[in-house]
């Protein structure tokens, strides 16, 4: 124990419950800390997400450039984004496990080289014809997002204050979005449409020897210096944990509560939804942009980068809120109705408008709520399923987001092809009010804050 510091009796209401259920007087103490190289380990895990995440979307927003490229269908191309959502549905509860039984640094580093492999395969995949391999590596980045997507609110619950957690939160999901703006971003510019198959084929290999250069550093900066947790817990909330966990605690316990837990399983449901519509428009943002203004695949680049940067500010915002002022049913129902309201919007808009720039800003509006309610549930879960693991309700939040990703994203494209967008864009509109009403029936049964609100001090 450091020197210097000084120790406080402090017992939560937790314990106090605890102690009378069972005619016991807890008396155990556990010395709390909050140690400055949480930043450098946030910052850590924010650049290794983004090199994850940034491939997810790098094939669908040159869609007609890959499929004259590798010389296959416009579905091939959208399943290396489906390939994500469909290789978390059944590698998330091993992943999880392992997450909760040996820590943040053993799923972060098992991602890390995941990520590091799929992106060197890619290398070697710039060939007409050799899709297959360049599938094989985007399929190895997509499985090791397993070990990255749930981290984001354990890793700010191990390591932050609960004054800071949300924020923490969201800037650990604020990696996700920076990798994806950085897919929007930069291959529509590294890799632009030519009649010469030469040509797009030096693009691609300056995109994957970046992408594989840039996740070898991160893999060498997680080796260097992350680590699974502080030496002492940074609040109270999390040495109540400590001393549960003193005791090994069953993985499949807590997915039975997870899932007897009625507030979070309508959680589960909106949840996936919201983000599965999310992931429906990304994954056909260029198609459903080039058919209304031919030849502008950089714009639809930059309008899915506008969704995102929209999203990361909203992000942002809304951690501050939550933190401020830990309403999190109320700030979870206000974002998940003004995404319903910016897609209704976006629907009408896209059919009725000549200038580009008009779809910018709509998109911006509508990535702004949409995205930012990523870690607005992230948090309203920990605090429904307090004292469950973060890992473990988050990744059972991405798996039904999965879910919902492949069921819009199929359903989306078909009815684009049959029906056409506005029909389509609809469709997704039903599916975030229904959302919407899930949401606002939540209880609002905030279990972290009643612990920290209860505190018994002893003198």
């Amino acid at each position: 124990m450091e020197e210097g510091l000084d120790t406080k009796m402090v017992k939560s209401s937790a314990d106090y419950v605890k102690a009378m259920e069972s005619n016991v007087q807890s008396n155990q103490v556990i010395e709390t800390k909050v140690y400055k190289r949480r930043w450098l380990i946030l910052v850590i895990f924010v650049l290794y997400s983004a090199s994850n995440s940034m491939q997810w979307i790098q094939y669908s927003i040159i869609a007609n450039i890959i499929t004259t490229y590798y010389n296959v269908s416009t579905f091939s191309v959208d399943m290396t984004s489906m390939i994500y959502m469909i290789t978390y549905i059944p590698f998330i509860f091993p992943a999880s496990y392992l997450l909760d039984k040996f820590g943040l640094r053993f799923a972060v580093l098992t991602g890390a080289i995941g990520t590091v492999t799929g992106s060197w395969i890619k290398v070697f995949s710039v060939s007409p014809d050799r899709f297959w391999i360049t599938f094989i590596g985007q399929t190895c980045v997509a499985v090791s997002q397993t070990f990255i997507l749930s981290v984001p609110a354990r890793l700010a619950a191990v390591w932050f204050d609960l004054n800071q957690v949300s924020s923490a939160c969201s800037i650990g999901v604020f990696g996700n979005q920076l990798g994806i703006a950085i897919g929007f971003l930069f291959p529509p510019m590294l890799v632009q449409s030519n009649e010469d198959i030469n040509q797009i084929g030096r693009g691609l290999h300056a995109m994957f020897y970046i992408v594989a250069a840039f996740t070898t550093i991160i893999l060498v900066l997680i080796l260097l210096f992350f680590k699974s947790k502080p030496p002492l817990p940074p609040n109270q909330a999390q040495a109540q944990i400590h001393r549960e966990n003193e005791t090994p605690k069953s993985f499949f316990m807590s997915m039975k509560k997870l899932l007897t837990n009625f507030g979070y399983l309508l959680l589960l449901f909106s949840y996936g939804i919201n983000v599965g519509v999310f992931y429906a428009i990304s994954t056909l943002l260029n198609q459903i942009i080039l058919e209304y203004f031919p030849n502008h695949e950089k714009d639809a680049g930059r309008i899915g980068l506008t969704i995102i940067c929209a999203g990361m500010l909203g992000s942002v915002v809304c951690g501050i809120v939550l933190d401020k002022t830990r309403k999190f049913k109320e700030t979870t129902s206000g974002v998940y109705l003004f995404s319903f309201l910016g897609m209704i919007i976006f629907t009408f808009i896209l059919m009725s408008t000549s200038q580009i720039f008009t779809i910018y800003i709509i998109a911006g509006t509508l990535g702004f709520f949409m995205t930012g309610y990523l870690p607005v549930g992230f948090e309203f879960a920990a605090e429904l399923t307090y004292p469950e693991p973060e890992g473990t309700s988050a990744g059972l939040l991405n798996a039904m987001c999965q879910v919902f990703g492949i069921i819009f994203t199929t359903m989306y494209g078909y009815f684009l092809h049959i029906w056409g967008d506005f029909w389509a864009n609809l469709f997704l509109c039903i599916a975030l009010a229904l959302g919407s009403f899930l949401t606002i029936i939540i209880p609002n049964d905030l279990r972290r804050q009643k612990v920290l609100k209860n505190p018994m001090v002893e003198d």
